[in-house]
Order: structure tokens, then C-alpha cells, then sequence
């Protein structure tokens, strides 16, 4: 299989792992979970269970497909530096179980939905969860941006961006948990450089695949 194959494949995953992430955690929670209401809450899982259900499953193919694009990224790219490489697929594996495990509190909230107060706080376990996820979705951006600036597969300020990107992922539940009055615009322009990093990777796999290098094997 050619890297440029090989980056079209986790392109279409990375994409994939967005939408599915994406419409769990802003549609539907979205939808259903409203901090500090636990009546509204309630409600809302009664009157949109079939979503919520749905927002479940999105969330359970989202951190299948996480382990795909791993295991696909460590095949094109294991040649710059097999190490790196591994952590990539080690620190994927670990932010896929930390998603599996933590939708452990979304089954929870649709077992009590007649308890408002323990379905709202089931919630609140996911919510901050969440967020503490976020230290190995960005985690794995660490040997991934190291592995693009040192593959002529890819250009050395997109290795930049990810890097730069896996800093923020990590800002992100520190200033939550240790600056929990800070203003909202902070983390909001913390998430910044996460989403150009990102979708700057998926855009590059889905339209350029790869630079084509006089010679690089991934067999």
C-alpha cells in the first residue's frame, strides 16, 4: 500500500473520528445535558432518549475508529522513527479506553432519568471526564507532530501546528480544574490552535495525502 493510500485512509478515519465526536458531544449532549438544571436535564433525556442513545453509540465508533487511525499512522510513518511511532499508537489506545470509560456516566444518566439531581450529576462525571480526556487526545499529537517535521512526507510546519496543538489540549482541563472562574474566553481561545492543528492535518491527508518521497517504504 503507497503512503499516499495509507494518508488518504487516515484522512477519511480523522474525519470520520470528528463528525462522530463532534455530533455526540455538541448535538446530542448538547441537546440533553443543561449544567446546573438538573429538572431541564431530566426532561430532556426523557423527551430525546432515542438521541441520546444515538449520541452513545456515535461516541463508541468514534474511539473504535481512534484506534484505526492510529494503527493506519503508525504504519505510514513507523520509518522516521519507530519509538515515536509506538507512543503515537500508545497514547491513541489510552484516549480511546478514557472515552469507553467514560461514557460509563452517559449509560449512568440514561438508567435514572426519573431522579433529576443523580441524572444531572451523572452528567457533570461526563462533562468534566471529558474534559480530562482531553490530556491524551492531545498527548498523541505529541510524537505525531514530531513524526511530520521529521518525514518528508508531510511539511515541517504542519509537525509544528501539532505540537503546538497537543500544548493546548493539555492547557485545557489545567486551567479548567485549576482556574475554574477564569473567564470562558480563555479556554475558548486555548481551543484555537487544537482546531487549526487538527483539521489542518485532516485537510492535508484528504487533499494532499502526502508529499511523494524518492523513497519510502511502509511494508
Amino acid at each position: 500500500m503507497t503512503p499516499k493510500t495509507l494518508a488518504r485512509i487516515a484522512g477519511l478515519l480523522y474525519l470520520t473520528l470528528a463528525v462522530l465526536g463532534g455530533w455526540a458531544q455538541l448535538a446530542v449532549r448538547g441537546t440533553v445535558y443543561v449544567p446546573g438544571d438538573a429538572t431541564a436535564t431530566a426532561a430532556n433525556l426523557v423527551n430525546h432518549e432515542t438521541l441520546f442513545r444515538l449520541g452513545l453509540v456515535a461516541d463508541i465508533l468514534m474511539a473504535i475508529v481512534f484506534v484505526f487511525l492510529g494503527l493506519v499512522l503508525h504504519r505510514l510513518l513507523r520509518h522516521v522513527n519507530e519509538l515515536a511511532a509506538t507512543a503515537l499508537v500508545v497514547f491513541v489506545a489510552v484516549g480511546a479506553g478514557a472515552i469507553l470509560v467514560n461514557l460509563t456516566f452517559h449509560v449512568g444518566a440514561l438508567l435514572v432519568p426519573g431522579d433529576p439531581a443523580m441524572a444531572l450529576l451523572m452528567l457533570d462525571l461526563h462533562h468534566n471526564g471529558y474534559i480530562l480526556g482531553g490530556v491524551f487526545f492531545g498527548l498523541w499529537l505529541l510524537p505525531m507532530g514530531y513524526l511530520a517535521h521529521r518525514s518528508s512526507l508531510f511539511p515541517s510546519w504542519l509537525g509544528v501546528l501539532l505540537v503546538i496543538g497537543c500544548f493546548a489540549w493539555i492547557a485545557d482541563p489545567v486551567i479548567h480544574f485549576a482556574l475554574p472562574d477564569a473567564p470562558s474566553l480563555v479556554r475558548g481561545a486555548v481551543s484555537v490552535p487544537t482546531a487549526i492543528a487538527e483539521f489542518g492535518l485532516i485537510l492535508y491527508l484528504l487533499i494532499r495525502g502526502v508529499r511523494t518521497p524518492r523513497a519510502v517504504s511502509v511494508s
